[in-house]
């Protein structure tokens, strides 16, 4: 494990420098005023300021002022623009910000970690409220979010007693625009036209689009504000992979020496499809008085995703019989230093063609309604009720063609590598799509699904701020008292079953439903056919996915209810302490949180007919969370802050499902089971954070942070005897013949609190304009730079991965121990150039498997690179509030790898390519 203290030389270097840069610059710079008192913020609350915007340098500079005036730690992100942000999502731009890392889905940023911890770990609010998921659990699938729709992100590291929703890692608050926030009307409109590197295949295009236009108004006496903007994306899915089952074993095989790691099968396939998005926001502020502002916001969002992959792949240990009959014989083989087969033949395998089709529609809404009344003193209410509601429905099916007459066993020539697409050569033609028939093969005919995902929350909260005692008045500036009600119910279906050759058996896929042929050729295949695969099902296949009764479907299908009472008490500090000015605040917030799940026991020990019962189970805690920030205004600009926390992260929904199944030994009485567990506690840590920052105006500023986290409890799969199934024996009939009496404890494999452990990093960040540093010559250039550093003794065993990870102790889920980001741009007469590079080291990642159910996989650290160029005409040019834009994305076509706890026992390994945009927008 790589401690913190092998990083101590470059830390201790880059500490240096920054100190260094500090003390230069601080022979220049003039000292600044200090804050404002909070009395006139709260007052500047009612008149907001203009919005100036001035390209890259302006959404930085607001990004800095953002980080500066926070009482707490956070880091943020501004759009230059409306409708400026340069990504596809909103994922790629919050993966910039120091101590955050994304993972990687279809090619796009999905889901991110904060400060080395998994996703689960953090809140994401939209406008300050709580947002629902289309995935199975809480984190929030970030590539739904338009970047065009956003104003900026802030991440808020320590949390305020008067945060509500936060999470144990960190809370993002991505924010849409105020209207009023602006002094006159705008009009923006821009169009961009992408392509992949990978080019077409199949039926699908290599190319996209993406387009979006807001508006953004104000009423003649500025009492009404309006903005609504809308996006709309067509992203082409484009994706080469090759994978490899897990786990990984040692068992004997014929041919290879004995104790040599090998993998069970391997496949190939290529997948094209696109997906869509239109998303829609929309504000109405209303501000009659300085006594009363109302604000409604509204979002929508649809994304529609349609693929098809066309995949070769052969097992190594079964060929219709297992063990194999005639037997899988391996001949010159390699094996490496470490045990692993890398290379060789295989005779005796019987391998398919296999084509799979998913469609998936999700849809976001969210509303909601904030009131301000200012009572004069200093005393304002605010009134906000919101409700956001989120949707999944999927459809995936798969076909199974062999080549005939059956079995036809073919000899594979096979290359595994660990940095690349592992090779299978076979010596048989899979090319022509009249020799492969869809038929009972080795897997079956085929499979479907057709998940369903329902999430909605609904909330209500009511803040009252107003003057501290005169008796108090010299230690704290304000108080602030509230509560907050939120009640959220998530739903999960998943029917499921095999896919059947109709009356008419064997056939091949008549010519009107093919595509053409598909090229494996990356993988030493070559060319297998592509066909429509819904098609194919229509036509030759019976599938009628209503049944979920199956005991493996009993843990797929659950409902989970959260209802999450919320008070707290704060007091603003904005004092002296000597002569040191300091500002920030003290509070606690107590949650009280009421969880249960309905959903259904499968009883194996019961008479056929009798196996499925409804269970419903659940538990009340209730979390005292007190806070304190405090930032301390030292000379030259510089802050130092410190943070006190205890912090919760609720569990994973799905591990809060009642799902269960169950069973009794007859021969001895034990019962056990396996599934969900609504009786959860939540994630608690203790944190302590401190951060140093030195500014440079509102141009540039330097940071050096560390934070300690030490988590008491952590959620993960276990495997417990002794527990007590006393609940699920209610009612529970002795089946015939059974002669021995039941016990009331067994075993069980279910998410269980269990021992926590430390986590601490170290977090570095600068944020420069190059003529600061060496004069004028570099106006208009600039870098914006952080380092992360982190470390966790947290281990943990996961039955439920095992396979995945291995057996032994893993790390912290969405632990990279090194991130780094670094962003050097120039902007000058309206020419403006960015380039950004994000590195993570290795890391553990949840990925959904075959059954659609978490794994956790290792990861292969990532290294991706983006560029823009963009050109603005100004205000002389007859052209002026145009800008024209190119950008690419993974410069490098960085591949996503994943391995089975040795790097030379590959999983996956995956490219989607490049991606080239270019574009024009128009502001007026």
């Amino acid at each position: 494990m790589v401690q913190l203290k092998r990083n101590l030389l470059s830390v201790a270097l880059a500490s240096a420098a920054m100190m260094l840069t500090a003390q230069a610059f601080a022979q220049e710079a003039q000292p600044a005023a200090q804050d404002a008192p909070a009395a006139k913020k709260k007052a500047d609350a009612k008149n907001l300021d203009t919005v100036v915007v001035t390209g890259i340098r302006g959404g930085i500079e607001r990004a800095i002022d953002i980080k500066k005036d926070s009482t707490s730690i956070v880091e943020a992100i501004s759009a230059e623009d409306i409708g400026k942000l340069p990504d596809v999502s909103i994922a790629e731009s919050i993966a910039r910000l120091p101590g955050v890392a994304a993972q990687r889905v279809a090619g796009r940023a999905q889901v991110l970690s904060v400060r080395g911890l998994s996703p689960d770990f953090s809140t994401t609010l939209l406008n300050g409220r709580e947002l629902v998921s289309t995935g199975d659990n809480r984190s929030v699938e970030f590539d739904q979010y338009p970047s065009e729709l956003m104003a900026g992100v802030t991440i808020y590291k320590t949390p305020d007693a008067a945060l509500v929703g936060q999470g144990l890692s960190g809370t993002m608050n991505m924010r849409t625009v105020r209207p009023l926030d602006y002094d006159k009307p705008v009009i923006a409109i821009s169009g961009r036209w992408q392509r992949n590197s990978l080019g077409s295949a199949a039926n699908q295009g290599a190319t996209g689009n993406r387009f979006n236009a807001s508006y953004i108004g104000q009423s003649a006496s500025r009492t009404v504000g309006y903005s609504i903007g809308y996006s709309h994306s067509d992203t082409p899915i484009q994706e080469n992979q090759v994978g490899l089952y897990e786990p990984w074993k040692t068992d004997a095989r014929p041919g290879l020496p004995a104790g040599t790691w090998a993998s069970d099968g391997i496949k190939a396939l290529r997948r094209t499809g696109y997906t869509k998005r239109d998303g829609v926001m929309g504000t109405l502020e209303f501000r009659p008085s300085d006594r009363w502002i109302s604000t409604v916001d509204l979002f929508h969002s649809r994304a529609e995703q349609e693929n098809t992959a066309n995949q070769w792949e052969m097992n190594t240990q079964y060929n219709g019989s297992f063990p194999c009959n005639p037997d899988c014989t391996y001949s010159d083989a390699d094996v490496n230093g470490n045990g692993t087969f890398t290379g060789g033949s295989i005779a005796g395998v019987y391998p398919l063609v296999r084509g799979m089709y998913n469609h998936r529609d999700d849809t976001i809404n969210a509303a909601g309604w904030r009131n301000e009344f200012f009572f004069g003193n200093g005393v304002t209410l605010t009134a906000d009720a919101s409700w956001s509601k989120a949707n999944r429905e999927e459809l995936s099916l798969e076909n199974n063609t062999q080549l005939v007459p059956a079995p036809q066993y073919d000899n594979v020539q096979l290359t595994y590598r660990e940095g690349g697409f592992s090779q299978m050569v076979p010596t048989l033609d899979y090319s022509d799509a009249s020799k492969l028939f869809l038929r009972n093969s080795i897997y079956g005919s085929g499979y479907g699904k057709v998940p369903k995902v329902e999430d909605e929350l609904k909330a209500l909260r009511f803040d009252l701020q107003f003057p501290t005692p005169a008796a108090l008045a010299n230690a704290f500036s304000e108080l602030r008292v509230g509560v907050n009600y939120a009640d959220r119910s998530k739903q999960k279906w998943q029917p499921e079953g095999n896919i059947d050759v109709g009356a008419q058996g064997d056939v091949a896929i008549e010519s009107d439903l093919q595509y053409g042929l598909v090229d494996l050729g990356f993988a030493g295949i070559g060319l297998i056919p592509s066909w429509n695969v819904p098609g194919a099902v229509a036509r030759y296949m019976t599938f009628n996915p209503t049944d979920d009764t199956a005991a493996y479907l009993i843990p797929k299908a659950w409902t989970v209810n959260e209802k999450i009472g919320t008070a707290y008490l704060q007091a603003s500090i904005d004092t002296m302490w000597g002569a040191v000015p300091v500002r920030g605040n003290v509070g606690v917030q107590v949650q009280h949180t009421d969880q249960s799940s309905d959903s259904r026991v499968w009883d194996s020990s019961q008479p056929a007919g009798q196996e499925i019962r409804p269970y419903r189970n659940g538990t009340t805690y209730t979390d005292v969370l007190p806070s304190l920030n405090l930032a301390f205004s030292l000379a030259n600009e510089q802050t130092l802050r410190v943070a006190l926390a205890r912090q919760v992260a609720r569990a994973r929904v799905d591990q809060l499902r009642a799902s269960v199944e169950f069973g009794v030994d007859t021969s001895n009485g034990k019962p056990g089971a396996g599934g969900g567990n609504p009786l959860l506690n939540p994630w608690r840590a203790n944190a302590l954070d401190i951060s140093w920052e030195k500014y440079f105006g509102s141009k540039a500023y330097i940071a050096a942070a560390y934070f300690y986290k030490d988590l008491r409890s952590y959620i993960y799969t276990q495997l417990r005897d002794g527990y007590d199934f006393s609940d699920l024996l209610v009612g529970w009939v002795p089946p015939a013949g059974m002669t021995v009496p039941v016990q009331t404890s067994g075993t069980m494999t279910a998410p269980f609190n269990g021992k926590g452990g430390k986590l601490q990093g170290l977090e570095l960040t600068a944020s420069m304009p190059l003529d600061l540093m060496f004069g004028d010559a570099f106006t208009g250039f600039g870098v914006v730079a952080s380092a992360s550093f982190t470390d966790s003794s947290i281990k943990i065993l996961d039955p439920e991965s095992a396979n995945s990870v291995g057996s032994a102790p893993i790390s912290l889920p969405g632990l990279s121990k090194r991130v780094y980001n670094l962003t050097a741009y120039y902007e000058r007469n309206g020419f403006e150039f960015r380039v950004n590079n994000r590195r993570r080291s290795d890391f553990i990642g949840e990925i959904g498997n075959f059954d659609g159910a978490r794994t956790l996989r290792y990861v292969v650290g990532e290294n991706i690179t983006d560029a823009q160029v963009s050109y603005s005409f100004g205000e002389s040019s007859s052209l002026k509030g145009l800008s024209l834009l190119l950008q690419a994305s993974n410069l490098g076509d960085e591949s996503y790898a994943t391995y089975a706890g040795s790097k030379d026992r590959p999983l996956e390994y995956i490219k989607w390519g490049r991606t080239l945009l270019l574009g024009a927008s128009y502001r007026f």
